[in-house]
């Protein structure tokens, strides 16, 4: 059985992506009830879900496949800065049914959220169990896209266990939720990306010239400076603390920090959860800071960001300090 998952590790990635892209072709195809933009917004959605299920088809069997991929992208682009994406006009639970559900529900609402993260975390950790395989001589892992595919799925049947809704109830609620989100649920997917193309352009070393030059011999608190700041700022940019760590890391922490007798642990550590702070105040982050307020259906859409700043800035204090303090 191991050995399965494993062999056919890109058919089920796959598998994980078309079913994403169905979920993304069925709010398309529900955007036909849109008063507003509604061509647009069919588009987007119908050409996002034609990427997520035959994205990885276009590009490894077409030679041009990559050129598309990258076409339609931009088209998306263009769209969401048209502003040519809308939420369909959804039925409104009445008072009295959303109290019956409440009271139906109750705190067990928290239920599949929980299973689905705490399923992620085991799933993640297969490897530390050094399963061997038959055919080779690796340990059995889960790719993200298996692990997370895999949660999802039991959420959501632990979900329709307790909440025992209607099909087209859950239909409904799901296309709800992804236009309620709008474009930015596209934007982890492009930061990765990026991510990658800026480590490969050698951006790092850029940055890293940079900081040297205004740095200098300023002695370890500017370079402590430097540092933090720089993942706060480039996470910002990013949106991604992940993509941000190695460029910021590579370019100051290791010639400004480390090479001065910084402890190569807690500078990494450090710098990661700084990077945190830029993602407190980015909406970049859309994940963290956008869709929740779309979720919530708030009226100020940077709310979320506005009652995370003061948090922010004083955490980028303390690690300047604690950078000072435990790292040298």
């Amino acid at each position: 059985m191991f050995d399965f998952f494993v062999d056919n590790q890109v058919v089920l990635d796959e598998i994980a992506y078309i079913l994403c892209g169905i979920i993304c072709i069925m709010t398309g195809i529900r955007a036909r009830f849109n008063k507003e933009a509604k061509i647009g917004t069919m588009l987007f959605w119908i050409l996002l879900g034609v990427l997520f299920a035959g994205g990885g088809f276009l590009v490894r069997h077409m030679e041009s496949g990559g050129i598309i991929v990258g076409v339609i992208l931009l088209f998306l682009g263009v769209l969401s800065i048209a502003n040519q994406i809308k939420p369909a006009e959804f039925k409104e639970l009445t008072e009295e049914e959303r109290e019956k559900n409440a009271e139906k529900v109750g705190g067990k609402i928290f239920i599949p959220a929980l299973v689905m993260g705490i399923s992620a975390m085991l799933l993640s950790q297969l490897k530390s169990f050094k399963i061997p395989l038959k055919n080779t001589d690796g340990i059995f892992s889960l790719s993200a896209a298996q692990v997370l595919t895999i949660s999802s799925l039991l959420a959501l049947i632990i979900a329709i266990i307790i909440a025992k809704p209607k099909a087209k109830e859950t239909a409904e609620d799901t296309t709800k939720m992804l236009m309620q989100v709008g474009s930015s649920s596209l934007l982890p997917q492009l930061l990765g990306g990026l991510g990658v193309i800026f480590a490969s352009a050698g951006v790092g070393k850029l940055i890293g010239s940079l900081a040297v030059g205004i740095v200098g011999d300023a002695g370890v608190f500017a370079a402590a400076v430097a540092y933090i700041v720089g993942m706060v700022v480039f996470t910002m940019i990013m949106g991604n603390a992940f993509a941000a760590f190695t460029v910021i890391t590579l370019g100051i922490g290791v010639p400004l920090l480390m090479a001065k007798g910084a402890n190569p642990a807690v500078v990494a550590s450090l710098g990661m959860t700084a990077g945190y702070c830029g993602t407190l105040i980015t909406p970049m982050a859309a994940n963290f800071n956008i869709v929740p307020a779309a979720i919530l259906e708030m009226k100020d859409k940077n709310g979320v960001i506005k009652a995370q700043l003061p948090v922010a800035l004083a955490l980028v204090v303390v690690h300047v300090v604690l950078l000072m303090i435990l790292a040298f």
